[in-house]
Formats: C-alpha cells, sequence, structure tokens
C-alpha cells in the first residue's frame, strides 16, 4: 500500500502478446501529454516488444554491428543502442516526477532498485556499476555482466520508457550491437543465470518492488 496515501493511485497494465514499437511509443507520447494536462492518471505499462534494436540521444552508430538483423527505431529517451526482443520484459513508466520530488537522478536511482530488489527475490545479486547505467551481475573472474537496462526522457516532469529485464531473451540477439556502448562486458539473463521464473512471476515481483520503493499503490487498468 502507499505511503503517500494523498495521491492517486497508479494505473498498472500488463500486455500478453508482443507489442510493436510504434505502437508503444505513441500511446507514451499520448499518454504523457494527458499527464501533464491533468486528464489521465499515471501508468506503468509492463510489455514484451518483438526483435529490434532502439537508438538512444547518445548512441554512436559504430555500435550498431548488424543494421540489417533486426528494425532499429531512434528514440528520444537517454543511452546508447539497447535491444528488445521476446523474454524480456519491458517497462514503461509514466509519472508525474512532481510526485516524487522532481528529482531525475533519483527517479532513476528507484527504478534501479526496483529491478535489484526484483531479482534478489529469485537468488540474483544486482549491482549498480559508477560510470555503467544498468543492473550488472558478477559472474567471477572479473567477468560482469548487464542483466536489466534503463532508458529514461523525461518531458516537463512527466516521465516515460522505463526499463528492461532479461528474463528468458534469446542473448545472441545482443550481438548485432555493442550494448549501450560497452564492449567489455556482456549480458546475461534470469535463465542464463540458472534460474527459474515465468514472465508472471516476476511481474509480480516487479509490481510488490515498484509500489514498495517508489510509495505508490497500483491498481489494474481494467478494474
Amino acid at each position: 500500500m502507499s505511503e503517500n496515501n494523498d495521491l492517486p493511485d497508479v494505473q498498472w497494465r500488463v500486455s500478453d502478446s508482443l507489442i510493436d514499437y510504434d505502437t508503444s511509443h505513441s500511446f507514451m507520447e499520448q499518454r504523457v501529454a494527458d499527464i501533464r494536462a491533468g486528464n489521465a492518471p499515471e501508468i506503468v505499462w509492463l510489455l514484451q516488444h518483438p526483435p529490434l534494436y532502439t537508438a538512444g540521444t547518445s548512441a554512436d552508430v559504430n555500435d550498431l554491428l548488424d543494421s540489417e538483423r533486426f528494425p532499429v527505431y531512434d528514440v528520444g529517451r537517454g543511452g546508447q543502442y539497447t535491444y528488445h526482443g521476446p523474454g524480456q520484459r519491458v517497462g514503461y513508466f509514466m509519472l508525474d516526477l512532481k510526485h516524487h520530488g522532481s528529482d531525475v537522478r533519483a527517479y532513476v536511482h528507484n527504478l534501479e532498485e526496483v529491478m535489484i530488489r526484483t531479482i534478489a527475490e529469485f537468488g540474483i545479486t544486482g549491482e549498480r556499476r559508477e560510470g555503467r547505467v544498468g543492473i550488472w551481475v558478477e559472474r567471477g573472474g572479473g567477468r560482469e555482466d548487464k542483466i536489466g537496462a534503463i532508458g529514461v526522457r523525461v518531458r516537463k516532469w512527466v516521465s516515460f520508457h522505463g526499463l528492461a529485464l532479461n528474463i528468458e531473451p534469446d542473448l545472441s540477439h545482443f550481438g548485432g550491437i555493442v550494448p549501450c556502448g560497452i564492449s567489455e562486458h556482456g549480458v546475461t539473463s534470469i535463465k542464463d543465470l540458472g534460474v527459474k521464473a515465468s514472465m508472471a512471476e516476476v511481474d509480480e515481483v516487479l509490481l510488490n518492488m515498484f509500489e514498495t520503493v517508489f510509495k505508490r499503490h497500483c491498481v489494474d487498468e481494467n478494474a
């Protein structure tokens, strides 16, 4: 339950089918405008995309190793190239940050914390790294792999885009890019780490951790 009891509930949407990127981006643009205008509630949307690459505002074209492999979308979020595809839980957070101290850095820290606490429930230790966005897992022998990515955009204190947590994607699909511009480290997933977890199980934990970290109560969009 939210500790900010004076704030409205956040809608929670989960899509079971694959959502094409243009559809999700159009929805985010419209919902952000509606939230700013006071015409719609804040919402968190959990979904999966078909295989694709997105390029953030800091993307280096040299990090796109295979431009023909999957569709590539230039997007307005921060960050560099990343991959989205089946088996990866993408979370788009359309929140009014005026409810959260109007602090973008704290907001990103909270998104990281949601992922760290979520995978901890499955026995996985995720960590932040100075100068590297996202959540990282030590694999031994000095190897570190990325399990969760973050890319956000904020327009007049309303956020969109968000996070991507690797549950059981095809990790070979990351081979068409240098993920987030970091070539010296790899990527991993909950499944790759030998942990069994369904998308629904992860979703339930994500919801609980969002409510805990952000101190907001969520309601099913269709309730």
